[in-house]
């Protein structure tokens, strides 16, 4: 017994695919057939329930009656012989989450086209992919991890599926792609770029070579499955990628991707490697090394819990520690990027009201809905989530004398959860993880737990890191434009409006006011676009400069259009707080210590 899918695309002007089921076995009492409400990966209810726009059912050559009994649930009348469901999927959401057609691609993920079939979801798959009508899509091709059944790899044909949560978790890209290939410890890798660009293939197929090869022997080989696919769509300004088993789906910009003539890793390459280390460090851990709460997922609902920090932050942790233990990165270049992220955490203040733990917990309805105020009232558990683990890992390093490290804890999560978890289908409960930890380590880390996920103090990140020899500075930012870094001349702080901001039109816009900053105390709110600053007209190009010659902690006149009102602010100036992190590795002294950046080479 299987359940038949096909999906074509059928209307490409229309950014329509038309979806059809068999199911051989309907209940007796009537199928109910649903939609997934979200993705794995991106923990916001999506309904793409609302993207199906025509739906009908026949049976032996008549229609059933199909009525919908909630946002995402069908109900099909009594049949005596196979039903058939057919749909169209409105397709236009260019992400790495949802489907898009168009006349020069196709893509989707299964939640988003694939209805289960209630009470079947353990049935095995069959998927037929038809390729769109007409002599101009005769090059278009198809990737995919999908299964192949009867059909060559990257053609249009049939493939297949083990049960519905398998079949959902392979998407698919069509269209005319560039594609080179490389094996990573034996196992073949694909790397499908769609979308104009000109990137130099090989030397990504090095790079991603080496970042491969490096996370299947850091958990132990083999690797956890047969093929594994980096479909990327680069695009003029976009980013994200979402994992998936045996794949990644990414987006980045096409400007980012290396260019042949170029020998550095530029700032937006870097940015990319970061971004596939990450994405395929998840084929690990979240994907088979999973929280109970996601085993099985049920996506009709979200579904609650405390270790996103472990689950994201961790792998944002060694998606850039990654990039230095392969050589990809100098330690220097990653310790710079190791003080953007704390200077991305210490600048906003809601690090002090959000536990990390909660931070998790609420992903449903803050880190995913964000909005003007989110600086002020929610904590990144990617963010504060990968400083954690940092703090994890050399504190066990630390008191172990370098015996053991966040590495094994690592392993030893893959071994009791990760590896069989095909056939054992156990996540890590909500204390399992500490409790492992502290089993590997041979250490009393309860107290470490308590401070790092349950409340809002500071992480000892500064004695920590000392301790492994690198020095630690903490100074103002020197402009908007300033992410974090060592100076080696401290410069003196400037006046600080307290707000971040945007450019709308050709007029600064505040995206978000800070608390207690200068912009909040005069009265100064998000959404308000700053006109002049004394009488002088104020730009994206010039509000440093302004607000730099204005008198330390002077008071400026300030008009601003909220709404379509202009209004006056008197505000009075603030300087920048030391929020900004720079570190680099001590460079001699009796401060250097033997175990001095021991971390960065695993």
């Amino acid at each position: 017994m299987t359940i038949s899918y096909t999906i074509s695309p059928a209307s490409l002007h229309a950014h329509l695919f038309n979806v059809s089921i068999v199911i051989q076995n309907p209940n007796p009492a009537g199928q109910c057939v649903w939609l997934p409400a979200w993705i794995p990966g991106s923990y916001l209810i999506r309904e793409f329930a609302r993207n199906i726009v025509e739906i009908r059912a026949e049976s032996a050559g008549k229609a059933v009656i199909l009525e919908k009994s909630d946002k995402h649930t069908w109900h099909a009348a009594v049949v005596n012989a196979p039903l058939e469901i057919h749909y169209s999927v409105y397709a236009w959401d260019l992400s790495v989450r949802g489907a898009y057609l168009d006349q020069t691609r196709g893509f989707f993920n299964g939640t988003s086209v694939f209805l289960a079939v209630q009470g079947q979801e353990n049935v095995p798959c069959n998927v037929e992919i038809i390729a769109p009508e007409g002599k101009q899509y005769k090059n278009w091709k198809v990737a995919t991890t999908l299964a192949t059944h009867h059909t060559k790899q990257g053609q249009f044909g049939a493939y297949q599926a083990a049960n519905y949560d398998e079949l959902i978790d392979h998407p698919v890209e069509m269209g005319e792609f560039s594609q080179i290939s490389f094996k990573a410890c034996g196992i073949p890798h694909d790397i499908v770029i769609a979308g104009r660009h000109n990137a130099d293939l090989k030397r990504l197929k090095k790079d991603l070579k080496q970042i491969c090869e490096y996370q299947i022997k850091l958990f132990g080989e083999p690797a956890p499955f047969d093929r594994y696919v980096f479909m990327t769509m680069a695009v003029g300004d976009g980013y994200g990628g979402l994992e998936h088993r045996s794949s990644t789906a990414l987006m980045c910009n096409r400007d980012d991707l290396p260019l042949a003539h170029e020998t550095q890793i530029k700032t937006g390459y870097r940015q990319f490697l970061g971004l596939c280390s990450h994405e395929y460090f998840h084929s690990w851990n979240v994907k088979r090394i999973k929280p109970a709460a996601y085993a099985p997922y049920d996506l009709k609902q979200e579904n609650y819990t405390r270790l996103l920090w472990a689950f994201e932050g961790i792998t944002s942790y060694y998606d850039d520690l990654t990039l230095v233990r392969t050589g990809l990165i100098s330690q220097q270049e990653y310790l710079d990027l190791l003080a953007q992220t704390i200077s991305g955490v210490e600048r906003g203040n809601g690090r002090t009201k959000q536990s990390l733990a909660d931070s998790s917990f609420d992903t449903w309805v803050k880190f995913y809905r964000q909005d003007e105020n989110s600086p002020n009232s929610l904590v990144s558990y990617y963010t504060k989530g990968a400083l954690v683990a940092l703090c994890l890992d050399l504190l066990i390093r630390q008191q172990t004398a370098g015996q053991k490290s966040l590495d094994d804890v690592m392993r030893a999560l893959w071994l009791r959860y990760g590896k069989d978890f095909a056939t054992q289908g156990e996540g890590v409960a909500e204390d399992d993880w500490e409790r492992i930890a502290a089993e590997v380590s041979g250490l009393d880390l309860q107290s470490f737990f308590d401070l790092a996920l349950r409340s809002t103090e500071p992480l000892p990140l500064q004695n920590l890191l000392e301790t492994f020899g690198v020095d630690w500075q903490m100074r103002a930012a020197v402009s908007a434009a300033d992410k974090g870094g060592w100076l080696d001349k401290a410069l003196p702080s400037t006046n600080n409006l307290g707000a971040r901001t945007s450019n709308e039109g050709g007029f600064v816009k505040l995206s978000h006011v800070l608390d207690g900053g200068a912009a909040q105390k005069s009265g100064l709110s998000a959404g308000d676009l700053l006109i002049a600053i004394n009488h002088l007209r104020v730009t994206n190009g010039n509000l440093d400069a302004l607000l730099a010659s204005q008198p330390t902690n002077g008071e400026i006149e300030v008009m601003a259009f909220r709404r379509d009102e202009l209004m006056q602010f008197n505000v009075h100036l603030q300087q920048s707080e030391a929020t900004t992190c720079g570190l680099r590795l001590k460079t001699g002294g009796d401060g250097v210590n033997i175990t001095q950046g021991t971390w960065l080479l695993g």
